[in-house]
């Protein structure tokens, strides 16, 4: 891991300098982990857009990131906001948000979860964008709780709600599976 930032980072670098090779290096290597992500967050047949519209603020915006070894979360902030500006503009947000503020206050969970359970989670409805956006980041991405409040810009607080209610959707789904 401690190998790919500092191989994006150098990317970073180069790109910013005006090397085409570099960019298009750093923007396939980021291509995938985004695109699994919005397709969570906004459903598979909208993530294409969206990360087309996120690759190309990316790389509009990159001469202005000053940290080259945050360019992931950076680039998954940027993600985020266009998958929200998605979300909203097809009025999806209001059917899909589910806050729990009453779980604000519930320290996050690390239990083990079903890998394969969680994909096909991701994959429906069931659970809203921003729910989904936490358990990609947390669980795919493999960032921190703080991080993911970062890249998301919402409290940590919100993002332990999402968390517990998206784990909650998980186990019931996973219970659901084995009583069928």
């Amino acid at each position: 891991m401690r190998e790919d930032i500092n191989q994006e980072a150098l990317w970073v670098l180069r790109a910013q300098c005006g090397d085409r090779e570099a960019l298009e290096l750093l923007l396939r290597h980021v291509q995938p982990s985004l695109r699994r992500y919005l397709a969570g967050f906004v459903g598979p047949s909208d993530a294409d857009d969206v990360l087309q519209e996120s690759l190309l603020l990316i790389y509009r915006k990159l001469k202005s990131l000053e940290t080259p070894e945050l360019f992931r979360p950076w680039a998954f902030r940027i993600a985020s906001r266009a998958g929200l500006r998605h979300v909203k503009k097809r009025r999806h947000w209001s059917e899909h948000i589910q806050e729990q503020d009453s779980l604000d206050d519930i320290p996050a969970n690390n239990a083990s979860f079903d890998e394969e359970g969680l994909k096909e989670l991701l994959a429906t409805n069931q659970i809203s964008p921003g729910c989904s956006a936490v358990l990609t980041l947390h669980f795919e991405q493999q960032m921190s709780l703080a991080e993911v409040a970062e890249v998301l810009e919402i409290p940590l607080g919100t993002v332990k709600s999402r968390l517990a209610y998206g784990l909650a959707a998980l186990r019931k789904r996973l219970s659901d599976r084995r009583s069928s």
